[in-house]
């Protein structure tokens, strides 16, 4: 089983060793760094804007006064220009022109201007000369003046307003660049150190993950990584276990049957060679009946590992709640129904009166949630241990109870039942209760019918509980789940 586990950390390895720590802190330094340059792109954009309506409330208002100050017909300056015109500037010069009443141009301050005639009064927009100029017209008794701004002006003056805003950003770009890498880099710390840490281990280390320093976010899955490592580390050693074990109780039956086959080939007569194939073949059966056992605890024992814990309500839970696929409900008078037909001839053969309870408080069944091919193995591995322990002529009830302490499936017997200093021994694997040797039964037993019973009631949430029988004297078995109100 080493084999697996070490691919299973490699790949673990791998992964966090060439995507999490570049891939996420490249990403947000690129998240960031285009945050900031969107920022400051927004920031221009409304800083032109503002400039622009404040060059433009400044220049209508500088339009009007200019306007005003000419309708008295002041003289005009040394320049041929009247009084209070500003002078002319390149940024933000203003054309005037003085219009009479029967519209002759009598002034124009700059020439070919030809700005046309407005019969509007006020402020306009008038596209002239290739451009659009903001007009605004006056008319007196007399005379009708126009102020005029090339729209350009504004606009440049607001787009140089915008750059100016820009450029501190500008010059502290670079600064704030390497504050988010700094910022970055820093909260990456701990993920690069588990990565460090990863990357350095042997396959075979599967030793929980530090979660110390670690971001909040980050720790979700560091310990979902070390539940799954200490799943893997316990579904190893359990496989290791299991195979030394089964190496060990495979050695005897093997060995057996190689000395009864040496038997059947040194045979002196037909009676000697008839009893040795016998022997051979139940030695043969024996180890096949071992070998199915061996399998299904191999099977069970993988199925609980994977699925963490027992089912509940709502399914089977995993180790931190996770529910897997919900099984179906299972009634357990159809599993025991389908055991005892099942097991009906051998009960027979050894003389014994097996089948339901007929005690009033045991006979109302209940279903749980779970596996029916697993149950039904349960209650055959019970049956069959009792068949195997019970003297001729005695007898095997099954039934059911429910109460405040649980929900409990019960199979009782007659037989000579189990010492309380041996009930938990013989839950081990490969553990025959001494008691039931010394008491002279025959049974050939492996040690692992009460073992898989267990492994598959802790899979279903349940737990054995081995006692004496009340009504029959021998080994009473219950497997009991939670109450109702308490699943």
């Amino acid at each position: 089983m080493k084999a697996p586990a070490s691919s299973l950390v490699s790949s673990l390895v791998a992964r966090a060793r060439s995507r999490l720590p570049g891939a996420l802190g490249t990403r947000l330094l690129l998240f960031l760094g285009a945050a900031i340059v969107l920022t400051a792109l927004l920031q221009g954009l409304l800083a032109y804007r503002n400039a622009l309506l404040q060059t433009d409330t400044l220049f209508d208002y500088q339009m009007q006064q200019t306007a005003f100050a000419l309708r008295a017909g002041l003289p005009v300056d040394a320049r041929g220009r009247p009084q209070g015109t500003p002078p002319e500037d390149e940024n933000h010069e203003f054309i005037v022109q003085v219009w009479t009443n029967e519209g002759l141009r009598i002034f124009e301050s700059a020439l070919g201007a030809a700005l046309p005639q407005m019969a509007v009064l006020g402020f306009a927009d008038v596209p002239a000369r290739g451009t659009v100029y903001r007009v605004f017209s006056l008319q007196t008794r007399s005379q009708v003046i126009q102020v005029a701004q090339d729209m350009r002006v504004r606009r440049t003056l607001a787009r140089d307003a915008a750059w100016q805003s820009l450029l501190p950003i500008a010059l502290l770009a670079p600064v704030l660049a390497l504050a988010v890498w700094w910022v970055v880099r820093s909260s990456l710390a701990p993920v690069q150190r588990v990565r460090r840490e990863l990357a350095a281990r042997r396959p075979q280390d599967l030793a929980p993950v530090p979660a110390e320093g670690l971001p909040d976010e980050v720790r979700p899955l560091v310990a979902e990584l070390n539940a799954l490592l200490q799943r893997v580390g316990q579904a190893f050693e359990a496989q290791q276990h299991f195979v030394a074990d089964a190496a060990h109780e495979l050695r005897s039956p093997l060995a057996a049957l190689k000395l009864q086959l040496v038997a059947l080939q040194r045979a002196p007569d037909e009676a000697a060679h008839d009893e040795a194939v016998q022997r051979l073949s139940a030695g043969i059966d024996r180890a096949t009946r071992l070998v199915e056992q061996l399998l299904t605890l191999a099977r069970q024992e993988a199925q609980g590992t994977v699925q963490g814990a027992a089912p509940g309500p709502q399914g089977m839970q995993g180790q931190h709640g996770a529910a897997t696929a919900a099984p179906a409900d299972v009634d357990l008078r159809e599993v025991v129904e389908q055991a005892l037909a099942d097991q009906a001839v051998a009960a027979q053969q050894h003389g014994l009166d097996m089948g339901l309870s007929e005690s009033p408080h045991l006979r109302q069944s209940f279903a749980v949630a779970g596996d029916a091919q697993a149950l039904q193995m349960l209650v055959r591995n019970l049956l069959d241990n009792a068949i195997k322990y019970v003297p001729q002529g005695g007898r095997v009830d099954v039934g059911w109870r429910s109460d405040a302490q649980g929900r409990a499936l019960v199979v009782e017997d007659s037989g000579p039942g189990i010492a309380e200093s041996e009930r938990e021994l013989v839950l081990r694997r490969f553990v025959r209760g001494p008691s039931a040797a010394s008491a002279g039964q025959q049974a050939q037993g492996s040690g692992l019918g009460l073992a898989i019973v267990q492994t598959i009631a802790q899979r279903h949430g349940a737990r054995l509980l081995l006692d004496r029988s009340p009504t029959l004297g021998g080994l009473r078995v219950q497997v009991i789940w939670p109450p109702v109100s308490a699943c």
